[in-house]
């Protein structure tokens, strides 16, 4: 169980790592640090603040950390998404569903979407949350 959410630059880390896992700290410091113009501090203690979430692991190997997500990485993109479409989309699917109209999608991706949609349709939806809004909203 994860005790905190993650920023915007925690999640970056957090996706950079799980991408080339398992990582030391040297090469994250290079590579992420690098890119987002950190300092090694920083990207240091972002790593140990991920850990500390529960969000990586950490072993000692020779002089040097080497760190590799706790779950696996369509778990964080999830996470990732999921906080994407409260922030920036207020909770809102529509635009990201425009958006898919609009992208030039391949077979494989329109195949995964077939069978999300029927996933869906197939499974039972709790709409207690979206009933209990909208209750508060007419109140």
């Amino acid at each position: 169980m994860r005790p905190s959410k993650l920023g915007e630059q925690e999640s970056a880390l957090l996706t950079w790592v799980a991408s080339k896992a398992p990582v030391n700290t040297a090469q994250v410091v290079k590579g992420f640090g690098g890119e987002h113009d950190l300092a090694r501090t920083t990207v240091t203690t972002m790593l140990d603040r991920l850990r500390l979430k529960g969000y990586l692991t950490r072993k000692k190997e020779g002089n040097s950390f080497v760190y590799a997500p706790r779950d696996e990485h369509q778990s964080q993109l999830r996470e990732v998404v999921g906080r994407f479409v409260e922030r920036t989309l207020g909770g809102s699917l529509d635009p990201f569903v425009a958006y898919l109209n609009d992208a030039q999608l391949n077979e494989e991706q329109k195949s995964q979407l077939r069978a999300l949609v029927e996933r869906l349709d197939s499974e039972p939806q709790d709409h207690s949350a979206q009933e209990n809004a909208d209750n508060t909203e007419a109140k």
